[in-house]
């Protein structure tokens, strides 16, 4: 609604000088605006608020509204943490991570509650996490804890697109395709307003795309703001030699040369029966400036050669493709690349068609989760996730990197044998009422807990937090206003997030 898109409360907030008349003017037309779609719902039929007149409205609100929105670097908003981190790493665990077994454990709870693992004590006192994470338990002073997210939907793909975009889905709790609609993941946003060549790339992500369980799922594109603005998507970074095969340029081939044959690439194209106008061609051409762009570039090969790190750094994360996924992130962070997504394991719940095949596990444990996270997953989480934590810490890059840990939801607080999936022991079902992630660095406060469940946890018992709050956060940590908004490529303005800076992380 118009009424939403400019609330009052932005009169307050923004610190309009000498605009400020201008501001009050639009907010006023956008009150009225609301009020006169009110009196058409009640059935004044003399009123007619039609699409037209909607557009002609916002239109003229936009002009008027274009330049009290952008602020200077006198009028840096003063959101906690705002502009702390040079980089983001969103490190998603595909499949919803059971909080009960891993950040929020219930040991007083009943055995169908609780579950089979035992909780242990970490560096922080009075900090319990789960046994199977004793790496990460002896790390508790280097990151927070957040145990009160929720939100109301239950299935992985709407889920997950809520998780990447800060946005629910049209269709809640369901699992649908990816379409050129979708509202675009943070990653793209940050490629919108960063620009498509900052650094290596603005946005990259790593051992994608996610599955689930075998389909790809939305909200991991630039969706409605085109393919221009996609991340840079890399696959098993493990499945060959080098993590981009087609990097090294020949050695018979020098600048000079490619750029020749660029050339004459461009004129066989321009004479070929080709409509530049189809998306097929754009597709093209933007994949190809992409190549031709890394190739001239010396530092990304640097960037991408992970075996530059030693053999026994790279043990130490795990010579699997999650492992080399958390180790190639850091090189992405010391490149310079703003946003980086980690898709720790890239399908939901491969187990079912790979049962032996270890990397092939997700965290949609609906049974068999006892087993599959003590010998399957918690062991190799336990060893990457700890080891990128303490890798950027040590070099000296925690402090202006933001490390984040989350998945799409959590598990249901009820150990039961669901008879329609594969496995023979019991497991936990959805559950996005109640979930925990992990936070550090980039003036994270560490050592932390915020927010708690109840006894049983199923439900926040302080105020929640969703998945909007944590993507105003994580943009207001790269120094972009999560009060602000973005243009798409018609250039209308689209609200950045509708979520809050999570104030608690820092102390506020």
């Amino acid at each position: 609604m118009i009424s939403r898109l400019f609330p009052i409360e932005t009169a307050e907030r923004l610190n309009c000088g000498s605009n400020a008349s201008t501001l009050r003017d639009t907010i006023f037309c956008a009150r009225r605006i609301s009020e006169l779609r009110a009196e058409t719902m009640r059935g004044r039929d003399t009123l007619s608020l039609t699409r037209r007149t909607c557009l002609q409205s916002l239109g003229g609100l936009w002009l008027g509204l274009r330049p009290t929105l952008s602020w200077s670097h006198d009028e840096t908003p003063t959101w906690p943490g705002f502009g702390r981190a040079k980089s983001v790493i969103f490190l998603v665990t595909n499949g919803g991570q059971s909080q009960i077994d891993t950040w929020d454990p219930k040991p007083e709870a009943p055995a169908e509650i609780r579950g089979a693992f035992s909780a242990i004590e970490t560096r922080v006192p009075g900090t319990r996490i789960c046994e199977h994470l004793p790496r990460m338990a002896a790390m508790a002073n280097k990151y927070a804890i957040v145990r009160s997210m929720s939100h109301e939907d239950l299935d992985h793909g709407s889920a997950l697109y809520l998780t990447l975009t800060g946005r629910y889905h049209a269709r809640r709790s369901s699992n649908p395709p990816p379409q050129p609609s979708d509202w675009p993941m943070h990653g793209a946003i940050v490629k919108r307003l960063r620009g498509v060549r900052t650094s290596l790339d603005a946005a990259v992500t790593v051992n994608g795309p996610a599955q689930i369980p075998i389909n790809i799922g939305p909200g991991q594109n630039a969706g409605l703001l085109g393919s221009d603005y996609d991340p840079l998507l890399l696959g098993d970074i493990t499945a060959e030699p080098t993590v981009l095969p087609g990097l090294s340029p020949l050695p018979a081939l020098d600048i000079g040369r490619r750029h020749q044959r660029d050339d004459l690439l461009r004129s066989l194209e321009q004479s070929a029966a080709v409509d530049p106008a189809t998306s097929a061609y754009a597709n093209y051409n933007i994949l190809s400036d992409r190549a031709r762009n890394l190739l001239d570039r010396p530092e990304v090969c640097h960037a991408f050669d992970i075996d530059r790190e030693s053999e026994s750094l790279r043990r130490q994360y795990g010579m699997d493709r999650s492992g080399q996924a958390c180790l190639l992130a850091r090189r992405l962070v010391e490149a310079g690349v703003p946003w980086i997504t980690v898709f720790w394991n890239h399908t939901g719940r491969g187990q079912d068609l790979a049962p032996d095949v270890t990397t092939e596990y997700g965290w949609d444990t609906h049974n068999d989760i006892f087993l599959s996270m003590r010998d399957r997953l918690l062991p190799r989480f336990d060893q990457s996730v700890s080891t990128l934590l303490r890798d950027l810490d040590e070099r000296g890059l925690l402090d202006e990197t933001l490390f984040v840990v989350a998945g799409e939801f959590g598990r249901a607080p009820l150990v039961a044998l669901e008879k329609t999936f594969v496995g023979e022991s019991p497991g936990r079902k959805h559950w996005g009422f109640c979930y925990s992630i992990l936070l550090a660095g980039a003036g994270v406060v560490s050592g932390q807990v915020i927010g708690s469940s109840d006894s049983r946890g199923a439900y926040p018992a302080t105020d929640a937090y969703g998945p909007w709050d944590l993507a105003a956060t994580m943009y207001s940590a790269l120094g972009i206003d999560p009060a602000g908004h973005f243009t798409d490529r018609l250039n209308r303005p689209l609200m950045l997030t509708e979520g809050r800076v999570m104030s608690a992380l820092y102390g506020s």
